[in-house]
């Protein structure tokens, strides 16, 4: 008997929704679209790629064909290099083809790509129709499929081309951790410390406290829900004060303005978004040093989760020049300034735009060394 999901409410003014973790997983997802108000007959397109609809597509469909959905599959080629236009072009052709009408539904079944891809596809399909995530990775679980970016990638940028788009349910099982690889674990667990340094001492301190944050084997699954618990609590605090970003959930973005540089210079998929993250992490935690925002104290306690995960954090070589290009092209400029999230100690930060050319060119020297 599997005990009774833990419901956390995005408390949205317009589209409030909830994520369910645990309890009966994707084998209940056909009473949870029916108990929010899902007809029976409501066709349904599932989007998946190969590996993850191996485990999970079969079990998926028959839980939404046992309340009466009728239920079809496309599978999208796996990678962040797919998140592009093309594969949105997929996704618009089977709704197509399928007939997905307004009050249709799709369904994201996968990591944060797939997630990111139907999303925005959902929310320009027929001007917009509703999209529930089923996250099946760490990252996406703890991120990707809460708050409503949706979106793709542009050559010259990460997530250039987007829109906000609300779930109208998230489901994580958190069993199907059991079949993600090992690094894309260590990923999503870049996110999670994320969480504890942004806003939440005692997720940090939970982290700390683990032997090891590298690989599923080493944590118990009652202690995996918590950490996801956690951090889904942490997002919602953020994203239900500000759901279009246009202030306090920047600092969501903690490690991401370096990272994105990381992943876009190096090529998508080159290095995971996790991985990107956390030396973004460390890079930008240099920079709270050497502004004297943060202590020698806190940077070592985040390197020593980091290292504990077994994640990433000295940069590749890379052109200065390169690096301040993409900068300059982030999402996050205001009115021509960079805009950085640096912590000031374990569970706070701050968003500054004063960073000066000459101090950033003095960091991408001092990590190039």
């Amino acid at each position: 008997m599997k005990q009774k999901p833990l419901r956390v409410p995005i408390a949205l003014k317009r589209n409030p929704y909830e994520v369910v973790i645990g309890g009966l997983g994707i084998e209940g997802i056909g009473n949870e679209l029916r108990s929010i108000g899902f007809n029976s007959n409501c066709k349904v397109l599932i989007v998946s790629n190969e590996e993850v609809a191996e485990h999970y597509g079969n079990k998926l469909i028959r839980s939404l064909e046992e309340n009466g959905f009728k239920a079809s599959l496309l599978i999208i080629k796996a990678g962040e290099s797919q998140k592009n236009q093309k594969s949105i072009g997929l996704i618009h052709d089977a709704a197509y083809k399928e007939r997905i009408e307004r009050n249709s539904l799709m369904i994201a079944l996968g990591g944060g790509v797939i997630g990111d891809m139907t999303g925005f596809a959902a929310a320009t399909w027929l001007r917009g129709i509703p999209i529930v995530q089923v996250p099946t990775t760490l990252l996406a679980m703890v991120d990707a499929s809460i708050g409503g970016k949706t979106g793709v990638n542009h050559p010259k940028g990460k997530n250039l081309v987007g829109a906000f788009h609300q779930p109208k349910l998230v489901i994580i099982d958190p069993t199907t951790l059991k079949s993600l690889p090992e690094r894309e674990f260590r990923a999503g667990m870049s996110e999670v410390i994320k969480y504890g340094v942004i806003g939440d001492i005692k997720l940090f301190n939970l982290l700390e406290s683990l032997p090891s944050l590298n690989s599923l084997k080493g944590i118990r699954m009652d202690l995996i829900e918590k950490i996801i618990e956690y951090s889904v609590i942490t997002k919602a605090r953020v994203v239900e004060q500000d759901e279009l970003e246009a202030g306090i959930r920047a600092i969501l973005n903690y490690g991401h303005t370096f990272g994105h540089v990381v992943e876009t210079l190096c090529g998508y998929g080159v290095w995971l978004h996790g991985e990107a993250v956390a030396i973004g992490m460390h890079t930008v935690g240099l920079l709270a040093l050497n502004r004297g925002s943060w202590s020698w104290s806190d940077l070592s306690r985040q390197q020593a989760l980091i290292n504990k995960a077994n994640l990433p954090f000295t940069w590749p070589v890379m052109q200065s020049a390169k690096i301040l290009e993409i900068l300059q092209g982030d999402k996050k400029v205001r009115n021509g300034k960079l805009r950085f999230v640096i912590p000031k100690g374990i569970g706070s930060v701050e968003i500054i735009d004063n960073v000066s050319e000459e101090e950033i060119n003095n960091l991408i020297e001092k990590i190039n060394r």
